[in-house]
């Protein structure tokens, strides 16, 4: 399980695009236009709107428009924060929290990451089930975590939902159920997670808590490995190598073997059986791995 903060690059931007006065601002971060999103946005923060702090701040601390200012950033975030404004408590808490200012503030950040999450934000609440499951080195409490994963999964956060199916396969926190592993893994899977895609296929596979259909299993792990996930990569190497629900294709499979073995997940059974290629068929091979790109989904 990941038990890594999801912090900025899991950051979307919180305020509702229906915000009076603020949408303008987001149309214009939104068209890449980060001069006009600051002009329009300053003004609105200036006079208080908490939705305006919030995006402001966040625009110092990602450096859209403006160089990149932590001191700025927490000002206006503080502002907001002090408003009770969830999405600048959470973009707050992550700031002390990632480190970036040099330490990890814990306290601080957990504190107002707590409070985002109080509130009602998914993101919040799920980076609370991360701290709660030892992120940063403290005991895991499983049970603590499996309860904010569910706030969030509840609420369609898919890496939530991911999250939470991990700790019914697993048993941590949770009576082990596979069944109800095998539908949050389905929702999250639905939802583009790339790492529900990988466990959900494997669950259909072998039909542990879901139907057993090897087909529909393979397929999804195809989908997880096209997404850059580097264990359903290995995965599908072996079905394509091996021809269990796929069609074998042993210079398809050189190519996931080779993808994965890049990303850290060498095969040396895998790479004896692919050996027995033809040059020409390494050649393409290699060359279907280098022309691969992720496919991006917002998961």
């Amino acid at each position: 399980m990941k038990q890594i903060l999801a912090l900025i690059a899991l950051l979307t931007l919180a305020v509702p695009a229906h915000a009076a006065g603020i949408g303008e601002a987001i149309a214009a971060l939104e068209a890449k236009d980060y001069a006009r999103a600051l002009e329009t946005a300053r003004p609105l923060a200036e006079a208080g709107e908490v939705d305006a702090m919030t995006f402001l701040g966040l625009l110092y601390r990602k450096g859209q428009g403006v160089e990149v200012n932590l001191d700025r950033a927490i000002d206006w975030l503080g502002k907001a924060a002090e408003k009770n404004h969830a999405p600048a408590q959470l973009a707050l808490a992550l700031i002390y929290l990632d480190g970036s200012l040099g330490a990890v503030d814990y306290d601080r950040g957990a504190s107002l990451l707590r409070r985002a999450a109080e509130a009602g934000a998914a993101e919040a609440q799920f980076n609370m089930g991360l701290l709660a499951a030892g992120s940063f080195g403290n005991p895991p409490d499983w049970l603590a975590a499996s309860g904010w994963f569910r706030k969030a999964a509840d609420q369609g956060h898919p890496a939530a939902q991911y999250h939470l199916g991990v700790l019914y396969l697993e048993g941590m926190g949770l009576t082990r159920d596979a069944v109800a592993a095998g539908q949050w893994f389905g929702k999250a899977a639905q939802a583009g997670n790339a790492d529900a895609m990988m466990d959900y296929g494997v669950l259909v596979m072998r039909g542990d808590g879901v139907k057993k259909d090897e087909k529909i299993g393979a397929q999804w792990l195809l989908l997880a490995a096209r997404r850059g996930n580097v264990i359903a990569q290995n995965r599908v190497a072996r079905l394509l190598a091996f021809g269990a629900g796929l069609a074998a294709d042993p210079v398809e499979a050189q190519k996931w073997n080779l993808l994965a073995a890049r990303a850290g997940r060498p095969d040396a059974e895998l790479d004896s059986l692919l050996a027995k290629l033809t040059a020409a068929e390494q050649a393409e091979a290699r060359a279907r791995a280098e022309a691969f790109t992720p496919e991006v989904h917002g998961d």
